[in-house]
């Protein structure tokens, strides 16, 4: 079994030379994140796919929202 140590260090092993401590901490997190999801799934704490599509709907018009509202500020 792999631990959290070797697959971190595959993963900054696959990636190019030129890579940045915060590209690695954002693929760190972006991992760790996918990883928690997956975990949830697989122990039945997942939300079904209308449930999931209408939250999204409903964050893209908070985000419209404020984004005006950012917009009117700086005019």
């Amino acid at each position: 079994m792999e631990t959290v140590k070797d697959a971190v260090i595959q993963m900054i092993h696959d990636m190019p030379d030129s890579i940045s401590i915060n590209d690695i901490m954002a693929e760190l997190y972006f991992r760790e994140k996918v990883d928690a999801g997956l975990q949830a799934l697989d122990e039945g704490r997942g939300i079904e796919h209308q449930e999931a599509k209408d939250r999204i709907t409903k964050l893209g018009k908070i985000s419209m929202l404020t984004s005006s509202f950012s917009n009117t500020k700086t005019q």
